[in-house]
C-alpha cells in the first residue's frame, strides 16, 4: 500500500513539473507599441465627378504578437490631424477639410478619434491574415474584417492593409443614397479606403 500511494505521490510531482516546464517554455504574447512617427494612415474617398485622398495622424497603437503570429492590436487615429494631398488650392482644401471635420461627417469637435481593435486574427499564409476588429466612428461601433500582412524582424513589426469602411454604419449621412433619394451626381460613395501602415519595435 505504501508503494502505491508512493508511486501515485511521484506521479503527481512529475505531472505538475512537467506542466510547470512546458508553460515556462510556451511562447508569451508580446505587446509592441507603435511608432506614430513611423506609422501612417492613408484615406481615399470616392464621389459620382471623381475623388481625393489624404493622410490622418495616428495618435497611439499597439501589435501584438505570439512569436511571429499576429495575435491582436489597436490604433488610434487623430480625426484632428486629417489632410487632403490631392487638392492644391489651398481654399478649397480648407474648405474640404473643415466640411471633413464637421457633423456632416466625422464630427471631430464631438469625436476627435477613430479606434479599431482586433478582435480575431486569421492565418491565411505565412504573414497575412483576415482580421476582425471593432472600429469606432462617431462613438459608432461595429465589426470590420480585412487582409493584413505582417512582417517580423528582430527589431519589431510592421502591419498593412487596406480596410474598407461603410459610413453609412457611422451615422456619416452627408449626400449618402443610403439615406437621401435624387441626389444624381452629388453621391458620394459609402464606402471609403484607408490603407493602413503600421510600424512598431520591441
Amino acid at each position: 500500500m505504501k508503494s502505491l500511494k508512493f508511486f501515485v505521490a511521484s506521479l503527481t510531482v512529475a505531472f505538475f513539473v512537467s506542466s510547470s516546464v512546458s508553460a515556462d517554455n510556451g511562447k508569451k504574447a508580446t505587446n509592441l507599441k507603435v511608432n506614430t512617427a513611423k506609422s501612417e494612415l492613408t484615406w481615399l474617398g470616392k464621389k459620382m465627378t471623381g475623388e481625393h485622398t489624404g493622410k490622418i495622424t495616428l495618435k497611439e497603437g499597439t501589435i501584438v504578437l505570439d512569436g511571429a503570429k499576429l495575435t491582436g492590436g489597436k490604433f488610434v487615429a487623430d480625426l484632428n490631424s486629417i489632410t487632403c494631398t490631392d487638392l492644391t488650392d489651398k481654399e478649397y482644401n480648407g474648405k474640404l477639410i473643415g466640411h471633413l471635420k464637421s457633423d456632416d461627417f466625422f464630427s471631430v469637435e464631438k469625436h476627435p478619434t477613430a479606434t479599431f481593435v482586433v478582435t480575431k486574427a486569421t492565418p491565411k499564409a505565412t504573414g497575412v491574415y483576415d482580421v476582425t476588429g471593432d472600429l469606432t466612428i462617431k462613438g459608432i461601433t461595429k465589426p470590420v474584417t480585412f487582409p493584413v500582412t505582417v512582417k517580423t524582424t528582430a527589431a519589431g513589426a510592421e502591419a498593412t492593409g487596406t480596410l474598407v469602411v461603410d459610413r453609412s454604419k457611422y451615422d456619416i449621412k452627408y449626400n449618402s443614397k443610403s439615406f437621401f433619394d435624387n441626389l444624381g451626381d452629388k453621391i458620394i460613395n459609402d464606402d471609403f479606403s484607408i490603407d493602413v501602415k503600421l510600424v512598431a519595435a520591441k
